[in-house]
């Protein structure tokens, strides 16, 4: 069996595009706030280099979005302007002494208006699987020939970027549950709520709460807490589709984020979760049978954080569960009870 050429591999991987996007979105850092270990690299860059600019800049489907910036006041640029967009379809480092005088960029609006980009270096950031999901880039507004040594040193902080994707990634998800972490649940939670605020997409967030968990624990062991741990995450994500997301967020406490679906969708999906949770039996010596509690806050303009958005969540499920565990109960339910 002939063995493909590694080079035609990398070709392909460079062209194409759903792969390209896919490994990008397998990272959720888009619309996420800043992190200070992305801004340690570009303040470094930035003094090392001596310019004006530094940015982290991952192209999606029709943007470019900045995780990291220091020099620029903009987050984000049309994908068809961008000079990253170019460095993501090499290999190698694209280097623009003077953009004028080059005719893929003379007309380009950030060279002929702010931020008035005169000359650029840009490293692309390959992900583990050979992916080019963006660049770390430097800009001045003078023409401006980097050299050889200074491109050494950008492409070993682009390399540290990856890294420091890799370890985000990694950090965001749990190992016993294979939910996201609390930290990165948070994080889809401010992308959900970033996007909220821009389009209005409807969204909703429940909180998923085993009943009497710590009894399990008691009389069963940890081991067998751990079976009902994973029990419940696998039947929630069996429950849940590509568009929503499943987070741990403490103990035996879970969050859903229901994305771009109707409130009644999220109460019929998550009524279906607790039946079948209460009619699972999961295998143990004897069986162990649990439910769980939910509280649904759906996202509206009076939700301005999201520990806003998690408090309202979190009263729905005390309510929940004061009111006999083993059921669902709304945000705006703990309103009309309050009131009787």
């Amino acid at each position: 069996m002939s063995v493909p050429d590694s080079s035609l591999q990398d070709d392909f991987k460079l062209q194409d595009e759903a792969g390209r996007l896919a490994a990008l979105h397998r990272y959720a850092v888009l619309d996420t706030p800043n992190e200070e270990a992305f801004d340690r690299i570009t303040g470094l860059v930035k003094s090392v280099l001596g310019v004006p600019i530094c940015t982290v800049a991952l192209i999606d489907a029709d943007r470019q979005w900045f995780k990291s910036c220091v020099g620029l006041s903009n987050r984000e640029t049309s994908r068809d302007i961008s000079f990253c967009t170019h460095t993501i379809m090499e290999r190698e480092p694209l280097h623009i002494p003077d953009a004028k005088l080059d005719a893929r960029f003379a007309d380009n609006p950030l060279v002929n208006g702010d931020p008035h980009i005169r000359s650029y270096l840009g490293v692309p950031l390959a992900t583990p699987d050979g992916y080019n999901v963006g660049s770390l880039c430097v800009i001045d507004d003078v023409p401006r020939s980097f050299r050889q040594d200074q491109i050494e040193i950008l492409k070993s902080f682009a390399a540290l970027v990856v890294d420091e994707l890799e370890l985000r990634r990694i950090a965001q998800t749990d190992h016993l549950t294979g939910a996201a972490t609390r930290r990165g649940f948070t994080l889809e939670m401010e992308k959900s709520l970033a996007r909220f605020k821009r389009a209005g997409h409807p969204t909703a967030l429940v909180m998923l709460d085993i009943d009497h968990f710590k009894r399990v624990n008691d009389t069963y062991g940890h081991p067998a807490g751990d079976l009902v741990l994973r029990a419940v995450a696998s039947e929630a994500m069996a429950q849940l589709r590509q568009a929503d997301s499943l987070g741990r967020l403490g103990g035996e406490e879970f969050g859903i984020l229901f994305q771009d679906i109707e409130i009644e969708h999220v109460r019929t999906t998550t009524e279906r979760l607790r039946v079948c949770l209460e009619s699972r039996s999961i295998p143990f010596e004897p069986p162990l049978k649990v439910t769980a509690s939910f509280g649904i806050a759906v996202l509206d303009a009076d939700v301005n954080t999201v520990q806003d958005w998690l408090a309202l969540a979190d009263e729905a499920l005390y309510l929940a569960k004061r009111t006999g565990r083993n059921r669902c109960c709304i945000a705006s339910d703990v309103e009309i009870t309050a009131n009787r």
